[in-house]
């Protein structure tokens, strides 16, 4: 019974593993779960799964496969018998909540866009230690006791004494044959990797856009931790001036004023230079704007930057330019011009939220 229950809960995992891959557009475009996100696992709102099973009546019931039946008679007990209030025209639609892990998202996530496995570069800094069960003790607790192992030594010891009998094989071992498991401590290198989100909030970038930065900085890290056992994130805003905020002030914070996108790169350059030498980290900048900047020669001083300092020291460069009303959008069209052919900048454009999906693809897919 309990092989049955759990084949059965198996079977209804990759029901619901298969819906959510089905529509995992859906929820990358409309960012139902980031709201129900936990520390471990990501909670789903999945319609309803029917298992298609037989329904029996009483016995001796007329009706349909047990005699006359007529249009209209009811197969089971409850189906047409009256209730209150006025019945819908409509069918109800139902949802059903599903806990996730943010690996299995993150698997999901990696077969439906199709994402290569990420090579980490540089040197690995971060050690941690990894025991291993590998070899056999003489001595040790109980619950470490090898039995194949003991019995062994026992039956070795009673046929080398003469004791062992063919015809009454009992091999009863004694404290000199138990033999117990005992593990090896092994250092494991881990690579390290930092992200390092910038935002546009001048005057022009609004709450809208704001929510579709939110989305793509979600999936990313989602997809980034399953490659990397330890992941930094930073967080930087910029109009005509950038500084490094906390992730609850990158999401909420309301700005105004001009936009000089310089100021976000040169901070992104410090802080690598201070705290993420290449050689020993996994670098990822990701920067979000409406493409909109200031004159006077700041785009001719990004793409220098870029070119001499920032590309040259990191795994992968994401631009995303999320369109708004007020943004010329020019920005993207700069970069792709003066930078077209650079193997780890990656340049984005996100209209609205059916974008996303496939802004996350062009940002992931290459695997640095």
């Amino acid at each position: 019974m309990p092989q049955r229950v759990e084949r059965d809960l198996n079977r209804f995992r990759q029901i619901v593993r298969g819906k959510i891959k089905k529509d995992l557009r859906k929820y990358i475009s409309h960012g139902e779960m980031i709201g129900r996100q936990g520390k471990k696992l990501v909670s789903i709102p999945v319609p309803s799964i029917d298992i298609p099973r037989f329904r029996y009546g009483s016995k001796n019931q007329g009706g349909v496969g047990q005699g006359e039946g007529e249009p209209g008679d009811p197969i089971a007990r409850g189906d047409g018998e009256p209730g209150g209030g006025e019945a819908g025209e409509e069918a109800g639609q139902h949802t059903l909540d599903v806990d996730m892990t943010i690996e299995e998202l993150a698997q999901l996530l990696g077969e439906e866009l199709q994402l290569p496995n990420i090579q980490p570069k540089g040197r690995k800094n971060i050690v941690t230690e990894k025991d291993k069960y590998s070899g056999i003790a003489r001595v040790g607790p109980n619950s470490l006791r090898h039995f194949k192992r003991s019995y062994r030594e026992a039956l070795k010891r009673q046929i080398s004494a003469g004791l062992y009998d063919d015809d009454n094989p009992i091999v009863v071992p004694i404290r000199e044959d138990m033999r117990y498991r005992t593990w090896k401590t092994t250092v494991m290198p881990e690579s390290n990797a930092v992200i390092i989100y910038s935002m546009d909030v001048s005057g022009s970038m609004g709450q809208e856009q704001k929510e579709l930065v939110r989305i793509t900085a979600f999936w990313i890290e989602t997809w980034l931790r399953s490659q990397y056992k330890q992941l930094e994130i930073r967080y930087i805003v910029h109009d005509a001036s950038a500084k490094e905020v906390t992730q609850d002030v990158f999401y909420r914070i309301r700005e105004g004023g001009g936009t000089k996108i310089s100021s976000a790169y040169k901070l992104i350059l410090r802080m690598i230079e201070e705290r993420y030498p290449p050689e020993d980290w996994n670098i990822y900048p990701f920067h979000f704007s409406d493409g909109d900047n200031w004159g006077g020669g700041d785009t001719r001083e990004c793409v220098e930057l870029l070119r001499q300092k920032l590309l040259p020291s990191v795994n992968l460069f994401c631009y995303g330019q999320v369109r708004s009303l007020y943004g010329s959008g020019r920005f993207a069209h700069d970069l792709e011009e003066n930078l077209r052919g650079t193997e780890n900048l990656v340049v984005s454009e996100i209209a609205d939220r059916d974008d996303i999906y496939d802004a996350i693809k062009m940002f992931l897919g290459k695997g640095k």
